[in-house]
């Protein structure tokens, strides 16, 4: 269809990927493009997708083997030649080693998919250069974290290596990768962006719960600091719906269910900003 927009969504295999993708299949006027890191991850997510937007299963080409870190980054460009809009869902995924860190008796965790200098910045930084060569203007709507205005944040420590022999340390800092890739996006790339902070991600159902939006990691009418992954993805499309946001950046949180009046407004939402964007002057930038 001639006013179709297509929408590449990275990381679809992810839980907030899935949403964004499943959700954009349904919806009409889109024709959303997942990409995933392998095969068994693709065959699930087309067998997810049974019975949405009134199809058996979403159509095979829908869903993308793609890595995102590739140097060669012919796929990408090809994916986005035609795109309307890029929904950035990957990052770097911690997750334990098997080891106990021998001071503190906790799990040691690292990154087995990739390092966040290869994920959250190589990998989103080849995804924002295919965009800027798109045959049309590409707005990307990145899904980050909040927690970058803290350097000493717990997340930067995840994943981080000692060398031995020099007593060196390498990896992890993950949030200040991600601001790296935010920082590139909105002063760099001359691209249209919107970025989305999440607070703790929950596996919960959406359109339940009050959200607040704050910039720089404090959220007026709340102390909560988690929210759905819906919620998340519902923010995330509303961006692609209304041109006011564009050029915005915020952190996303909700009150607990029962809390406040559940949200339905998003351009409402996006106003209780009172025109405010997070200052990346703050925290550090890897």
């Amino acid at each position: 269809m001639e006013n179709t927009r297509r929408v590449l969504v990275t990381g679809a295999a992810g839980q907030t990927g899935q949403h964004i993708f499943r959700k954009l299949l349904a919806k009409p006027g889109y024709a959303p493009i997942g990409t995933v890191r392998s095969e068994e991850s693709r065959q699930a997510l087309l067998a997810g997708t049974a019975g949405i937007g009134g199809a058996p299963v979403a159509h095979p080409e829908s869903v993308v083997i793609c890595d995102i870190t590739n140097a060669d980054t012919s796929t990408l460009d090809e994916l986005l030649a035609d795109c309307d809009a890029l929904m950035i869902c990957t990052s770097a995924k911690p997750a334990p080693t098997g080891e106990i860190n021998e001071e503190t008796k906790r799990p040691i965790f690292g990154f087995p998919n990739g390092q966040p200098e290869l994920v959250d910045w190589t990998g989103q930084k080849n995804l924002i250069d295919a965009a800027k060569k798109a045959k049309k203007e590409v707005h990307v709507v990145l899904c980050g974290s909040m927690g970058g205005t803290n350097p000493d944040n717990s997340l930067n420590n995840l994943g981080k290596i000692t060398n031995k022999s020099d007593g060196s340390v390498s990896g992890g800092d993950i949030l200040k990768w991600k601001r790296k890739s935010e920082v590139y996006l909105r002063n760099e790339s001359g691209l249209p962006c919107t970025i989305v902070h999440p607070g703790g991600l929950l596996n919960e159902p959406g359109n339940e719960r009050e959200l607040c939006l704050g910039v720089d990691d404090k959220i007026p009418g709340t102390s909560n600091n988690s929210v759905p992954r819906e919620d998340v993805a519902n923010v995330m499309i509303a961006a692609l719906e209304d041109e006011s946001y564009r050029g915005r950046s915020f952190d996303l949180v909700s009150k607990p269910v029962g809390d406040g009046v559940r949200t339905k407004d998003y351009g409402k939402l996006l106003q209780s900003l009172d025109g405010k964007n997070c200052d990346y002057s703050l925290g550090e930038i890897a």
